[in-house]
């Protein structure tokens, strides 16, 4: 079990993993083993996953979610293929864990009477600073 927050979490099995050659560092080893792993995790018909926490998920994973609903994560940047799996699904957790916190719904509001006022007497100063500049007279 991979424990994202307090009441969300996945089976290992959800998580399919597949490895495949990096680029980058690593020398001759980056053309003879495969240490870079790809994870597929199906969010749509994933049943840990609440709805609301996948349709914010939805648009939080862009282009990392196919149109089935299957969040793609790739991860190279380690040499070992452990290191890199386990970066891999902390990716993955973290972005569950975003789109597992509700946002905060923002109340629209207006600026106040005597806030308009204040800029209008700021314009109107600044346009009175620009009004008064002019030539230099030579002496």
């Amino acid at each position: 079990m991979i424990r994202i927050t307090a009441n969300i979490s996945l089976d290992r099995d959800e998580i399919e993993e597949s490895f495949i050659r990096a680029s980058g560092p690593g020398g001759q080893n980056v053309n003879k083993v495969e240490t870079a792993v790809q994870i597929r995790f199906d969010a749509r018909s994933s049943p840990n996953l609440p709805t609301a926490v996948f349709a914010r998920l939805e648009k939080i994973a862009g282009q990392r979610m196919t149109k089935e609903g299957v969040i793609v994560l790739t991860a190279s940047e380690h040499r070992s293929q452990d290191r890199n799996r386990k970066a891999a699904v902390e990716r993955l957790a973290a972005l569950i864990r975003e789109a597992a916190t509700v946002p905060k719904y923002r109340r629209p509001t207006k600026p106040s009477y005597s806030s308009k006022l204040r800029r209008l007497e700021k314009k109107q100063q600044r346009g009175n600073i620009k009004k008064t500049r002019g030539k230099v007279q030579p002496d």
